[in-house]
């Protein structure tokens, strides 16, 4: 997990449910913007940042 963050902890923080985190990071989701603005704040990064390929 980016930052470091155990995907619960990140979940909680950011308000998001951990499960959704999970499918996030699994690539089983399309989450809304409203909710990847979420993380972004929470993870301290740019929405672009949060979307760019790796």
């Amino acid at each position: 997990m980016m930052r470091g963050l155990a995907q619960e902890a990140l979940a909680l923080e950011a308000d998001v449910d951990r499960t959704m985190v999970s499918k996030i990071e699994r690539g089983v989701t399309n989450p809304s913007i409203a909710t990847l603005l979420k993380l972004a704040n929470r993870l301290e990064i740019r929405l672009s940042d949060l979307l760019h390929e790796h």
